[in-house]
């Protein structure tokens, strides 16, 4: 039975349909120059109102801390920002003389993105930018416990817009996010493309939709720490990439894999560094709490070691920064081995790097292919053996895996949609970004001729090569 406020909120995303639809087609004459401007406005206000967004994320969701939150916002407005302002996406974008072929960008129209609750304003953020840097407009479905921040980010971003020459209606925010909404937005006949970002259930529907859509998958991501690492760096990148925003980030790290012959080495530099082995009676408590019903139990998500540690029943230092416990097994009856979004590690020893594999993908088919490997070692060689067949779209050297996946400390284009490719069942393996918003049409000149019928073509002919 359809309720009066499933049928509210149907109407209310028909309504922003209608009015992205005529706001994309105004923008969609604009110059490169008018664009800019307006992704310069969006990208300066989104950057004065990052700490007011992350504290209300926080307040609304209890998902991760209000510091680490205004550092997503930032780096949104920051540096997806930056690595987009300079891209061509309005009229001829390339020119190959040489080869006689021009490519000409044509906005795809009206996106539908889905907003998870883990990172709702960022994300808010940043697919309003890539969106609109490529003449769409969007419309955002957000998830109901992010409700009103991630309304409250549209808004911020809309505004910004207008202030710069947009019409309205360019970007907008479903205000009572329903189930019957989300999936009007993703059916209708007025929206081109879907940004799916969220759990595998929304991703799924997206695909289904009869649309064409991004989506992403989990990222169950595994570290190898070789023997040839330097440990106290290794250890350090570690911790503060698997404890920023309390482990919100799908590209941080789930499971350190280390070699037995620096194990001890490893488990004493990361205590060093804030972190709490559980003991058995401890991991059992803890395990017991991480999944509800065969999935991720919602209420550890975000939330400090302090606060799933009391949830367990169990007693932790003040300063403890992530609970690790050891672990030899992989699968859903083993809590640990599974993606758990929260300041919570796995800890596997291996004899070499050939178990180290085994276990790498292990975890990555449990709940993670197609998304993020992480490996700590000097040795080069190492590097390109362990990381050359696994099934992953970014693999991250000496760096935690967090900030590498996104594009915040490597150099791949900073995103906060990571395709998985056909390993997770999306569409890319790609970063996401403008680009993929956009339609490229090709004009080809003809540079040679065919050769005429009959005439006696030859193996080395073009036209048979």
């Amino acid at each position: 039975m359809i309720r009066d406020i499933d049928l509210q909120s149907i109407q209310e995303v028909r309504d922003y349909l209608e009015q992205a639809k005529s706001a994309q087609k105004m923008v969609e004459k604009m110059a490169q120059s008018e664009i800019d401007r307006i992704v310069e406005s969006m990208a300066n206000a989104a950057r004065e109102e990052a700490s007011r967004l992350a504290a209300m994320a926080v307040e609304e969701t209890g998902f991760g801390n209000v510091a680490d939150k205004t550092v997503k916002n930032l780096f949104a407005a920051n540096d997806v920002y930056n690595a987009i302002k300079d891209m061509k996406t309005v009229g001829v974008i390339r020119r190959d003389e040489q080869n006689r072929v021009w490519e000409v960008a044509h906005p795809v129209g009206i996106v539908a993105a889905i907003v998870p609750s883990t990172n709702p304003t960022s994300t808010v953020i940043f697919k309003s930018l890539i969106a609109v840097k490529a003449r769409n407009a969007v419309v955002f479905s957000p998830h109901p416990a992010a409700a009103k921040c991630t309304a409250e980010a549209a808004r911020i971003m809309q505004e910004a817009a207008e202030r710069a020459g947009a019409p309205k209606g360019l970007i907008s925010c479903i205000t009572q996010p329903t189930l019957a909404a989300t999936n009007e937005l993703m059916r209708h006949k007025l929206t081109d493309v879907i940004l799916a970002t969220g759990g595998m259930a929304m991703v799924k529907a997206a695909y289904s939709s009869g649309k064409p859509a991004y989506g992403v998958g989990p990222g169950n991501v595994p570290v190898y720490i070789h023997a040839s690492a330097d440990i106290a760096t290794a250890v350090r990148q570690i911790i503060q990439s698997k404890t920023f925003d309390n482990g919100t980030i799908c590209a941080s790290e789930q499971a350190l894999i280390v070699d037995q012959s620096i194990k001890e080495q490893v488990v004493s530099e990361l205590k060093r560094q804030g972190a709490c082995f559980l003991n058995e009676e401890e991991k059992q408590k803890v395990a017991s709490i991480i999944m509800v019903n065969g999935a991720l139990n919602a209420k550890i998500v975000g939330k400090s070691p302090q606060v799933i540690a009391e949830m367990a029943g169990i007693e932790v230092p003040s300063d403890t920064k992530v609970l690790i416990a050891e672990e030899t097994n992989v699968g859903k009856e083993y809590p640990f081995s599974v993606e758990k979004l929260s300041p919570i590690l796995a800890f596997y020893t291996v004899k070499n790097m050939e178990e180290a594999s085994a276990i790498s993908v292990a975890l990555l088919e449990l709940g993670g292919l197609g998304h993020t490997l992480g490996i700590h070692a000097q040795d080069e060689k190492v590097v390109e053996v362990f990381t050359i067949d696994k099934p992953v779209s970014r693999v991250i050297v000496n760096s935690g895996t967090t900030f590498g996946g996104i594009g915040a400390t490597v150099a791949i284009q900073p995103s906060l949609t990571l395709g998985c490719g056909s390993f997770g069942n999306n569409i890319t393996s790609d970063n996401i970004g403008p680009q993929h918003l956009l339609n490229i049409k090709r004009v080809a000149y003809g540079i040679r001729e065919m050769p005429e019928q009959g005439a006696g073509l030859k193996e080395e002919d073009p036209v048979l090569s």
